[in-house]
């Protein structure tokens, strides 16, 4: 089966264009919030609090994960600075959206005075379905796709402006958006899961599961993905952060175990 491409503008207002890509990120954003905010109606005393701090965590996750990219793409911005606050193109980094959205958590928990881990847990499963909706924007911007298909009969079709100029004879990819967007999907079921079993007796496992499972799906879909933001030598920055996500993640969840027994 091939996968046609899209049209990255969902319609027009006058002359301003509205594009799937902030369509879809305001959707799963919106829709981590609401998972969140359910998961946390049985562990934290004052409800909905979660909403009312929404949009502190929105802006601080959303100008980590633009800050982040646009750290990794350094050689471009730092000649056109004002392209830096053009988002409706894309460019945004989840990594850099964790970073900024758990220091705005931090503060939430400080602020309304609940387990800073808890809190974690809770964003954790809203988090990765978030992401399993988000991917896919990069569909729609023709982006976050993998090594050329051999086999020209499926995979997904990328413009030639938009083909990386090394595989630009080729017009079938790997659609590593989707296999992402999938595993993220089949990885909210596992964390569910394990939020319901662990949430109250071992804090921030969920928090450090996502972390573990997340940098596995990330690092084998680098191996295939040939847009990646930024590499070290031949390895992709995302795999180095990988290694270090599911390291910390891991030591994370012996940590939390041990502290609780």
């Amino acid at each position: 089966m091939i996968i046609p491409a899209a049209s990255d503008v969902a319609f027009n207002i006058g002359s301003v264009s509205i594009y799937w890509y902030g369509i879809l990120m305001a959707c799963a954003i919106l829709i981590a919030f609401l998972v969140a905010n359910k998961l946390g109606q049985n562990l934290f005393a004052k409800k909905d609090f979660i909403i009312e701090y929404a949009p502190i965590i929105i802006i601080s996750g959303i100008l980590g994960a633009r800050l982040y990219f646009c750290l990794l793409n350094c050689g471009h911005y730092f000649y056109h600075p004002l392209e830096i606050l053009d988002i409706r193109e894309g460019g945004l980094s989840i990594h850099g959206a964790l970073i900024g959205g758990i220091c705005a958590l931090l503060y939430t928990a400080k602020r309304n005075n609940i387990p800073f881990l808890s809190l974690l847990d809770t964003f954790s499963c809203g988090t990765i379905l978030g992401q399993a909706i988000g991917r896919w924007g990069n569909y729609f911007n023709s982006e976050a796709y993998g090594l050329p298909i051999a086999n020209q009969n499926w995979g997904l079709y990328i413009p030639e402006g938009r083909r990386i100029s090394q595989y630009a004879n080729f017009s079938l990819y790997h659609p590593t958006f989707l296999y992402e967007s999938v595993l993220n999907l089949i990885s909210f079921g596992v964390l569910l899961f394990i939020f319901k079993k662990c949430s109250n007796k071992y804090r921030g496992v969920t928090f450090f599961s996502y972390l573990t499972i997340y940098a596995v799906i990330r690092f084998f879909i680098e191996q295939i993905r040939i847009d990646s933001a930024l590499n070290i030598g031949t390895i992709p920055i995302a795999v180095i952060v990988s290694i270090i996500l599911f390291i910390t993640g891991l030591t994370g969840i012996i940590f939390c175990l041990k502290t609780h027994k």
